[in-house]
């Protein structure tokens, strides 16, 4: 298990709330921003490197892909 991941008294105590304390709604919203940019990047980086042959099998030209790939991590 990472020592990043919330553990499961840690989750009790949040689920408990009625509602999450500002600084903290704010903190999860930047982490799951974070967390979807990196997703992003990484998806993206192996977008660029598949081969005419799996993007054939994906549906995807050469052209989609490079324009998909050449998005900065923070686009849609």
């Amino acid at each position: 298990m990472s020592i990043h991941a919330i553990q499961p008294a840690q989750l009790a105590l949040l689920n408990g709330q009625a509602q999450l304390p500002t600084l903290a709604r704010v903190a999860v919203a930047v982490a799951v921003m974070a967390t979807k940019w990196d997703m992003n990047k990484r998806t993206r980086r192996a977008l660029s490197r598949l081969d005419p042959c799996e993007l054939a099998d994906i549906g995807v030209t050469k052209h989609e892909a490079a324009r998909e790939a050449n998005k900065r991590f923070y686009q849609r």
